[in-house]
């Protein structure tokens, strides 16, 4: 069973491969691999799309790669687990609205929009810890419960078309989406690899998961 990390040229992958590792270890998780290679991505089992940056950047990025958009959208329709790290679940929508209007992978309805708190004192990037708020139960955040606190860094969040497809979310001055998903698609917009026990416990759920 292969794990595939997708390298495009933004993410932090080392981070990311070694939290991924280490949670394969104590789950029985299988062989991870940080690749750019359509061809791994067609065989492995599991498709993990970190991202760090603009929108607009990261979307590039990916389209840079021959063939990859494509092996991605094959793992999609193939219903395998998918798991899009903060630009990476962003990237699932169908918008970005991050420098202009920049069009998505199209899995979920929605689009990133930027953060606006409520209140001028706070800052924006959101950036740091803070307490989960889980709309419904979902196989990756079984042993995760409200309150529990993860890691951001981010000016944009997804605004979902279907409300059911908002998994979790955090406040700050707010509502801000914290994990969206559907089907076989999970992601976060907080960083699993950052965020020390709930990380791992979400990262060797999505290993251990059958959509």
């Amino acid at each position: 069973m292969t794990t595939a990390i997708i390298d495009y040229g933004s993410g932090n992958l080392r981070s990311a491969e070694k939290s991924f590792q280490r949670a394969a270890r104590e789950v029985g998780g299988g062989e991870i691999v940080v690749t750019a290679d359509p061809a791994v991505v067609r065989a492995a089992e599991r498709v993990v799309l970190p991202g760090v940056g603009a929108f607009r950047d990261c979307r590039n990025g990916l389209h840079a790669v021959p063939g990859m958009v494509e092996a991605l959208g094959e793992h999609e329709r193939a219903g395998k687990p998918f798991f899009g790290i903060c630009v990476g679940m962003q990237l699932m929508v169908t918008l970005g609205r991050e420098f202009g209007e920049t069009p998505g992978l199209g899995w979920i309805d929605g689009a990133v929009e930027k953060i606006t708190p409520d209140a001028p004192a706070l800052k924006i990037p959101h950036m740091g810890w803070n307490g989960l708020s889980l709309a419904r139960e979902h196989p990756l955040f079984e042993g995760v419960t409200g309150g529990d606190h993860v890691y951001f860094v981010h000016s944009y969040h997804v605004v979902t078309d279907d409300p059911a497809h908002r998994l979790a979310h955090v406040t700050h001055g707010g509502e801000i989406t914290a994990a969206i998903g559907r089907d076989n698609l999970f992601g976060t917009q907080f960083h699993p690899e950052k965020s020390q026990a709930v990380g791992l416990r979400i990262i060797g759920n999505f290993l251990r998961w059958r959509p």
